[in-house]
């Protein structure tokens, strides 16, 4: 008898559908999970969602197990959370993490799923692969006791940032939003907050991701000399005006990218199965639990994805729940 399950795919630019699949036997070195729940990063995949991948970065933003290809039809998502129902001993019946799609139940290698701490609630654990971002973003960005720094940007990653620098000693953290509605994200998280004009200045190090020209622009203006950017920003097939003359070179200002895709080289001596696991046990923090800002069910993926891509929905981390589905 064929084991069968439930995937969500983008069947277009714009247009999402679930289909059906046929899932084969786990081998020995595979483990079949049952999704729990799934994540829906509002930035990257309503980005997919709408077809805005540009065609040289096709193979840059492939998920770990994405089918099919960009713009469509393509299965794409990285935050599920499910309960291991076939494979080693050991996994047997544990909550994992996987960088998989929206689907109901899957069946991968043991190596790509990582056990959820019994401290992180399973639907908090959504939420790992973002954390992940910004611990990597903070091996790039270094940050140190003392600093004043400001998150453009209170989507899921900026609010992830400002979550763990706010763990840092002695840092003034500021979380700079248009939407006046992210004070209470930020209240919840233990930071400050500003409006974009009444952001404090004098930073030596402001992380942006508001996806945004203006938003980096404004970066750039709150930095104290010989400061830096680190860009968190994933702008798709959209260019971008930045302000480089002005004081930009008389105040030595820095502007440097930071992504996910490989460990930070300042951490050089971690893999990636370490990041990822640091992130499930920063999880434990229940604090996070302000970035899941909405839920629906697995059958509602296709009438949802465009509500969240046209900002109808103003979601953070849309988490998808899988009950008694098969």
């Amino acid at each position: 008898m064929k084991r069968t399950a439930r995937a969500f795919w983008v069947s277009a630019p714009g247009h999402g559908e679930i289909r059906d699949v046929v899932l084969p036997d786990p081998a020995e070195d595979e483990v079949l999970v049952r999704s729990l729940w799934s994540g829906v990063s509002r930035g990257t995949e309503t980005l997919v969602f709408r077809g805005g991948v540009p065609e040289s970065q096709h193979a840059t933003m492939r998920a770990p197990f994405q089918e099919g290809d960009f713009p469509g039809p393509v299965k794409y998502g990285y935050l599920n959370v499910g309960v291991v129902e076939e494979g080693p001993a050991a996994l047997l019946g544990r909550t994992v993490f996987c960088l998989y799609p929206h689907q109901t139940r899957y069946v991968v290698p043991v190596s790509a799923v990582t056990p959820v701490p019994d401290s992180v609630p399973a639907g908090r654990a959504v939420l790992a692969g973002t954390v992940e971002t910004a611990v990597n973003a903070l091996w790039d960005a270094r940050p140190l006791i003392g600093d004043r720094i400001a998150v453009v940007g209170g989507g899921m990653v900026g609010c992830s940032v400002a979550a763990l620098l706010a763990r840092f000693p002695g840092v003034r953290v500021q979380l700079v939003d248009a939407d006046p509605a992210r004070a209470k994200t930020a209240e919840a998280l233990g930071v400050g907050f500003a409006l974009p004009e009444d952001a404090l200045g004098e930073c030596d190090l402001v992380v942006h991701a508001s996806a945004t020209e203006q938003g980096l622009a404004r970066a750039l203006e709150l930095l104290t000399p010989e400061g830096t950017v680190l860009e968190l920003s994933w702008y798709g097939d959209r260019k971008v005006s930045l302000p480089l003359g002005e004081a930009f070179h008389s105040r030595r200002l820095v502007i440097r990218s930071s992504q996910v895709g490989t460990v930070s080289p300042n951490r050089a001596n971690r893999s990636y199965a370490d990041r990822l696991a640091l992130a499930l046990e920063l999880l434990a923090d229940p604090a996070l639990d302000a970035l899941v800002t909405g839920e629906s069910g697995f059958e509602e993926l296709p009438d949802l994805l465009p509500r969240l891509a046209s900002g109808e929905i103003p979601a953070l981390c849309h988490r998808v729940r899988y009950t008694d589905i098969g």
